[in-house]
């Protein structure tokens, strides 16, 4: 109530100018200004006959004043609200986060390049890390990433950029290899619980790409859940299907088309409340669309795919959060054209492959020619896709090589195909003896 619409009497009371009709007692708060006094907390207070209210006990200090009827009651002992839990911050990062005194935490919602945008408890704020941790960084994947749960030095856009000073643990974190470096990770998304790997029903429909996705989703610590999009494009579904659950044993597949809105009903089954769920996959087969549809609005670009050969075009330039208005939170990602693999969990991906070479009559069997062979007898048998094998072996090899020099590197590709230096030499000269 503003002080211009009251008249004060002279034992200090407080009355609304003109209409008095609604004036009943209530407790005076002489040091507290106006605004709060109007915040009186119910369970303080009993009622008289005629609707004015008392202060328990002591009534020495009550005058008259405006009695608010349109003010809801106030539990006092309601526990303090986590203004981020929507926003997914659990007891385990509230807790880290108290170590460190004088900082804020906050979410990374945005990366461009070294500039970041970061959610705190009062809004978002533009934020860089500092010298120190720039300094102590080891690689790229050390830098914060959108998911991080971060501490900053304040938490509202006041006198420039927020300065990042510490990325807590992260629960989870999908990585990839960055494209043409030799021992250098970039972080995809952090702090995931669930990793949408998006496919579409068309021409970029590829077993191997998902065996790829699924070997880096698995190391992650997130749930992978594969998402099939464009079916209304799919002539073939129930073969599609059968062909991928030969690979994708123990996930999760829906089925979906934005055209007729089928299966949209299914992804929505995996929103709730603080959970995040990354949407990976090539360009153009629909994670903006899905998001768009879990929105309720528009709010990203989408683009169709080239009608020559149904190559997608980016829509989306960079990682973002978004916190959906009926709970939970997407991170929308680029379109990766190439995934190279940084660290992956082979086990996993290929779980039928390992069950079956430890049945292999030597336990360091390399799956080649040697006898007793339980992986070479299922590829013969057909029980064991060959191509399924020859993608377990190209991504063990590209793990195995990850952090070695290019000598090194080439010395591994000698290995592997003689058998080493002195194996290759013998080669070479019985090719010189056999030319001459």
């Amino acid at each position: 109530m503003r002080t211009d619409d009251v008249i004060q009497n002279k034992s200090g009371g407080r009355f609304l100018k003109g209409d008095v009709s609604n004036v009943v007692l209530t407790t005076k708060r002489r040091n507290l200004p106006p605004a709060i006094e109007e915040e009186l907390r119910t369970d303080d207070v009993i009622q008289n006959e005629t609707g004015g209210r008392f202060l328990e006990g002591d009534e020495s200090n009550v005058v008259s004043a405006t009695k608010r009827r349109d003010h809801p009651p106030v539990n006092r002992h309601r526990p303090p609200v986590n203004p981020l839990g929507d926003y997914g911050l659990s007891d385990r990062f509230v807790q880290e986060a108290s170590c460190y005194d004088g900082l804020f935490v906050g979410r990374v919602s945005e990366q461009h390049r070294d500039l970041y945008r970061v959610i705190s408890e009062l809004g978002g704020l533009d934020a860089e890390v500092s010298g120190k941790f720039a300094f102590s960084a080891v690689d790229r994947a050390d830098y914060p990433a959108v998911g991080d749960w971060v501490m900053i030095d304040r938490n509202e856009g006041v006198s420039g950029n927020a300065i990042i000073h510490q990325v807590l643990r992260r629960k989870s974190v999908l990585v990839r290899q960055v494209s043409g470096a030799t021992n250098a990770g970039q972080v995809i998304a952090a702090n995931v619980d669930i990793i949408f790997i998006c496919m579409s029903l068309n021409a970029d429909f590829n077993l191997r790409r998902i065996e790829r996705y699924l070997t880096i989703a698995w190391d992650s610590m997130a749930t992978p859940v594969i998402v099939l999009t464009k079916s209304d494009l799919c002539n073939d579904l129930p073969q599609k299907l059968s062909e991928l659950a030969s690979i994708s044993m123990g996930v999760d597949v829906v089925v979906c088309s934005s055209e007729s809105g089928d299966g949209f009903d299914a992804i929505d089954n995996y929103i709730e409340h603080g959970r995040t769920i990354a949407f990976v996959g090539s360009s153009g087969v629909g994670k903006s669309t899905m998001i768009n549809h879990l929105m309720g609005q528009d709010l990203l670009a989408t683009k169709s795919v080239r009608a020559n050969d149904d190559k997608g075009r980016h829509a989306t330039t960079h990682r973002q959060l978004l916190l959906l208005p009926n709970g939970g939170i997407v991170i929308d990602t680029p379109g990766m054209r190439e995934l190279q693999i940084y660290t992956g969990n082979l086990s996993k991906t290929f779980e039928d492959i390992e069950e079956i070479a430890a049945s292999c009559r030597f336990s360091d069997c390399t799956h080649m020619t040697e006898p007793g062979c339980a992986v070479r007898k299922a590829i013969d048998s057909g029980t064991l896709s060959e191509k399924r094998f020859e993608s377990y072996q190209k991504l063990q090899r590209e793990i195995s090589y990850d952090g070695l020099s290019a000598r090194q590197l080439e010395n591994e590709k000698i290995n592997r195909m003689f058998g080493g230096k002195s194996a290759m030499k013998q080669f070479m000269n019985s090719m010189k003896k056999k030319n001459k």
